[in-house]
């Protein structure tokens, strides 16, 4: 392919005498009006995201889940420090993460479904995996 080009290949490169050359800048500014996919790259690190399916428990987890949340309804007073492994939803697709979290729970409102921590957040209990240190 070089040598059907090859008495062209060493010329100057045109330059219009009508026209002054354009910088890069303003040659790359010629196809701004081609960025209709405003969003498309946001869209798509979105889509790449991952998250976790929520897991069902099995009966033995629920009966576990529940002897342990007797326990610290029990223990409330002594306001128990337990490690808890719960899931939170995610707010732009199915699905979400698992958190970790350690803490002292101050009240088990069991009307509500939620643990309610010394420094006041809630965990649903309905998305609660485990609780370890009980």
């Amino acid at each position: 392919m070089n040598e059907k080009y090859k008495d062209i290949m060493d010329l100057p490169h045109h330059q219009s005498a009508k026209y002054p050359r354009m910088s890069m800048v303003e040659r790359a500014a010629q196809f701004g009006s081609f960025a209709a996919l405003t969003g498309h790259s946001e869209a798509i690190k979105e889509e790449a995201r991952l998250v976790d399916k929520k897991e069902e428990l099995n009966e033995e987890q629920i009966n576990d889940l529940n002897s342990k949340l007797l326990f610290i309804c029990d223990n409330i007073q002594c306001k128990p420090q337990v490690t808890v492994t719960y899931f939170v939803p995610d707010e732009r697709k199915e699905g979400g993460v698992y958190v970790t979290s350690t803490c002292r729970i101050r009240l088990v409102d069991l009307n509500e479904r939620v643990l309610i921590t010394v420094d006041k957040n809630t965990v649903n209990i309905d998305d609660i995996l485990k609780i370890t240190g009980v």
